[in-house]
């Protein structure tokens, strides 16, 4: 594993963005940089630079070195781990930061599976439960739960895509079909596909030495009509892990579990008065410079194979690789 020093050398060189003209225009998501490319030979492909920066509570917070490599190959080794589950959009790796992915017509709805009660997030199923309510995305919980339990079994609490820098909204299973976000069939194998996804996810990260707590998937539609899994998958990005060793002692001595993720941002910015109103404060060196040491971490354990740095600044080498595959883009 790198070292502190290592990594901290690098925290200048961190990946904010990618310009690349020969792909045609570009689109900025909040962490990946996206390109919608038309070839003759082999039709249009969407191209994901995955940058470095850290998204959370819907913002920009700053930028986590190699970041961006570890969400990129850890996504690709789930693709692989779950493809027998349901088919996803991944075609080629040309550089450790970029995927070359199907075009697919994404589904309006972020698909978050919980299987425990937890979070500081206006959106988590423990910031609304800690409040009295109950009925939770249409589902009812019991009382008498404390924070950080496991649910009896994972629930699906869909959230609307957050459009213009604006916030994700709750909605039930039943309100994305009433509502016409998705079609009813198609809401019902997404749904069997995500509790399938997560069920296998839960397996592979306890065999790591994690818990994986809760996840989001994005599912399309690719050209033909299927549904695919698309974006990424199992990442510190898109999941929350907790240590499995120390869960048992650390809940019964009434303290928080040992997160394996970047919830420990989202802790410290919410302990300095910041869940997501307004600008938030720069992100603090030693918070970038640990997140990017647990980023590289969870990649090992759950993957079981040493994390290999790509070379920094990683503008030209991305460029470099995205050339040479256009050579034979197919």
């Amino acid at each position: 594993m790198l070292t502190e020093t290592q990594v901290k050398a690098v925290l200048p060189l961190a990946l904010e963005g990618v310009d690349l003209p020969f792909l045609g225009e570009r689109t900025r998501g909040k962490v990946r940089d996206i390109y919608h490319f038309q070839d003759e030979r082999c039709g249009e492909r969407l191209i994901l630079v995955t940058t470095d920066r850290l998204s959370a509570f819907d913002r920009i917070l700053g930028l986590i070195p190699y970041k961006g490599q570890v969400l990129t190959q850890l996504s690709a080794w789930w693709f692989a781990q779950t493809q027998d589950i349901i088919a996803n959009h991944l075609i080629a790796l040309p550089d450790p930061n970029v995927t070359v992915a199907r075009v697919c017509e994404p589904l309006p709805v972020e698909v978050v599976v919980r299987g425990y009660i937890t979070g500081v997030t206006s959106t988590a199923l423990w910031y609304q439960y800690s409040l009295g309510a109950r009925t939770i995305y249409g589902i009812d919980f019991p009382d008498g739960l404390r924070k950080n339990d496991p649910l009896p079994e994972p629930i699906i609490t869909p959230t609307t895509k957050a459009r213009d820098g604006g916030h994700d909204e709750r909605i039930t299973s039943g309100e994305v079909v009433e509502k016409g976000l998705v079609a009813a069939d198609v809401w019902e194998q997404v749904s069997r596909a995500a509790l399938a996804l997560f069920k296998r996810g839960q397996e592979l990260a306890r065999r790591g030495g994690l818990i994986l707590v809760d996840t989001k998937y994005e599912f399309g539609l690719a050209a033909d009509g299927s549904v695919m899994l698309i974006d990424e998958i199992h990442t510190p990005d898109s999941s929350r892990f907790w240590i499995a060793d120390t869960y048992a002692e650390r809940i019964a001595a009434g303290q928080e579990p040992d997160n394996f993720d970047k919830e420990f941002i989202r802790l410290h910015y919410a302990a300095h008065g910041y869940r997501g109103e307004g600008e938030p404060f720069p992100l603090p060196a030693e918070l970038a410079l640990q997140a990017a040491l647990r980023y590289i971490r969870t990649y090992e354990l759950l993957t079981g194979a040493p994390f290999e740095p790509a070379a920094y600044p990683a503008g030209p080498r991305i460029e470099a690789n995205l050339r040479r595959w256009l050579e034979n883009p197919c």
